[in-house]
């Protein structure tokens, strides 16, 4: 079994902003495979379980806020008996250009709060993959108020093909590993 945790805020407040375009690559997967993610009991995110082929993959958004990620995502990995190496978590990342897709399997947080909190939760443990999706660095505004606002217009036009390559790096991730997503998805011509 798989675990693919999208980070991000919960509240209509924080619905389309740039913080949280992990949830909105989770919620493209429940769309594509027509589930609903639900809360469930103990477990502090809306989760689903979809397949992939013959995989079975939880699919989770964690209600705690992103900065405490960690506690949901302990939650998830003990109530499914998910490994480690099975988690995939996806997140903004504002020290790449908009649009641009990272995969990797384990890493420092780089100042990433809801990835501090994964690292704390999982005891220092940093081997767990992730996809950075590229929001890019504003030069002239607060990074806190450029991640917590929406897109802006010729972003939303190209939204929805990242969400749907950020996807698909998911799908391969869990279908063929890590390293033939990366290679798949890291070349900068994509």
């Amino acid at each position: 079994m798989k675990l693919i945790v999208g980070l991000g805020n919960p509240g209509l407040q924080y619905a389309g902003s740039r913080h949280n375009i992990g949830f909105e690559v989770v919620r493209h997967l429940a769309k594509i495979h027509k589930v609903t993610l639900k809360k469930e009991k103990g477990v502090q995110a809306l989760s689903v379980k979809i397949r992939f082929d013959s995989l079975d993959v939880i699919l989770a958004l964690p209600l705690t806020y992103m900065n405490l990620s960690g506690e949901a995502v302990r939650l998830l990995l003990k109530k499914y008996k998910v490994e480690v190496s099975d988690l995939l978590v996806v997140y903004d990342d504002l020290d790449l250009e908009f649009g641009r897709i990272k995969i990797r399997s384990s890493g420092v947080s780089a100042g990433r709060r809801g990835v501090e909190s994964i690292i704390g939760i999982l005891k220092g443990r940093n081997d767990f993959n992730r996809i950075r999706i590229g929001i890019g660095r504003p030069s002239d505004k607060d990074t806190r108020d450029f991640v917590l606002a929406r897109f802006n217009r010729g972003e939303k036009a190209d939204l929805p093909g990242i969400i749907d390559r950020a996807a698909q790096c998911c799908k391969e991730w869990a279908e063929e590993g890590v390293d033939c997503a990366m290679n798949s998805f890291n070349r900068k011509d994509i």
